[in-house]
């Protein structure tokens, strides 16, 4: 649901399918504060710490906006543990080494996903490469939370968060990421506001009542304006 993404929402899971979510939305549409209100909401319901995944010139330079509503000197932030990465590579190696953790996160977040995978020389003249280690990394991923969760239950879980940004009509990646992930959350907008955030729906959920929610960023605020249910 998209509550998670905005203050005092929900941040736990009720399936197994939901441990991986992918946000996916064009640019300047606010993911990554939607992604920072998902690292509060999960640190705050679990009592334990986030990782939060992102290259640190572009957090430095676009910060996130806190909810409205949200004190940003609030203590719970402080359970919100910053790993700066350039590439692909760096994710790989904190992944692989997972299974290591004497505690685990509630959740680890990862910020622009896609973006990891577009550095060095040869991108554009051999893309597949990049498709191919996308897939790999997936299957880390998945291994990793996975392990995670069968360590935690019955009385704690792990969340993987992505985020991705559309890049014209047809969403890149979006045919790898739903080859791993079940979870995906579209937002529809025109880089203006306000948007719309809305749960893709996949086969296995078809019956389930959608909820689409209305927000904005306004004044350095991520603001919840409306949630609908379809």
């Amino acid at each position: 649901m998209p509550e998670r993404f905005f203050a005092g929402g929900c941040a736990r899971v009720y399936r197994a399918a939901e441990q991986l979510t992918l946000l996916y939305g064009p640019r300047a549409c606010g993911k990554t504060s939607l992604l920072f209100q998902f690292a509060i909401n999960c640190a705050a319901e679990s009592g334990r710490d986030v990782v939060y995944v992102c290259n640190k010139q572009r957090m430095e330079f676009k910060p996130p906006f806190v909810s409205q509503g949200v004190d940003p000197a609030l203590p719970i932030l402080g359970s919100i543990q910053m790993k700066y990465v350039e590439d692909d590579h760096e994710i790989k190696k904190y992944f692989a080494a997972f299974h290591l953790h004497d505690i685990f996160p509630a959740a680890v977040v990862i910020d622009d996903f896609g973006d990891f995978f577009n550095k060095g020389k040869s991108q554009h003249i051999y893309p597949q490469r990049n498709n191919t280690a996308m897939v790999r990394l997936l299957a880390l991923c998945q291994d990793a939370i996975s392990h995670a969760n069968s360590m935690l239950q019955p009385s704690g879980s792990c969340k993987l968060l992505l985020s991705d940004t559309h890049k014209g009509q047809i969403p890149r990646f979006l045919f790898i990421y739903k080859r791993w992930i079940q979870s995906i959350f579209i937002i529809e907008g025109d880089g203006i506001g306000p948007f719309l955030l809305k749960n893709m729906a996949s086969p296995g959920n078809l019956s389930t009542r959608m909820r689409t929610a209305k927000y904005s960023l306004s004044s350095q605020l991520l603001v919840l304006e409306e949630m609908a249910e379809e």
